[in-house]
């Protein structure tokens, strides 16, 4: 899981209440909301690298035929205590097969960082108040799960390396609060 800085980010949306005209420049990294990709998708040109930014109502169906030429699907979380940002993830990638980047935007917590990560996410914005250091070592937690994920649709069970590593894991966690 990659954690962006906002500042230092190639892709850039464009400003203004209306978003951009019709007829914009098709610079590469631009990330565009639904209302702007409709306008411009007939004359985009092929191999210019353009994001989509989804509101966590809007279904990913009605883009599947485009996901193609995203390099970024950016996806949003208003509250964090609404998941359907969760599902949309994990359509793109289970369903549709989507290889870009997929990222958690808007109220982005450490605490959702685990699920970010097994229901497709590859990037995450976490809100300005939260910290990378603690979004790093929250992943680190639970080296694996007992359900497949995204990554790898196999119950642990299924996978006896992975199983091994979660029980090395879980004993060293137990030692190290035996110790204390």
């Amino acid at each position: 899981m990659r954690f962006i800085d906002t500042h230092k980010d190639r892709w850039h949306a464009l400003g203004g209440e209306d978003g951009p005209p019709v007829s914009i420049n098709p610079a590469p990294h631009l990330l565009l909301d639904s209302n702007q990709w409709h306008a411009v998708r007939a004359h985009w040109p092929d191999g210019v690298p353009v994001g989509l930014k989804l509101a966590n109502d809007e279904d990913i169906e009605d883009f599947a035929a485009d996901l193609p030429r995203f390099g970024l699907v950016a996806l949003h979380f208003p509250k964090w205590v609404d998941g359907r940002a969760y599902s949309q993830a994990r359509l793109l990638r289970s369903r549709y097969r989507f290889g870009g980047e997929v990222r958690a935007t808007g109220e982005v917590l450490v605490d959702m960082v685990p699920l970010l990560s097994r229901t497709g996410f590859d990037a995450a914005v976490l809100r300005h108040d939260q910290s990378i250091e603690a979004a790093e070592r929250a992943i680190s937690f639970f080296p694996a799960h007992y359900q497949g994920d995204t990554r790898d649709n196999r119950p642990l069970f299924a996978r006896p390396e992975a199983a091994q590593a979660a029980v090395a894991k879980a004993a060293e966690f137990l030692n190290a609060g035996a110790a204390i």
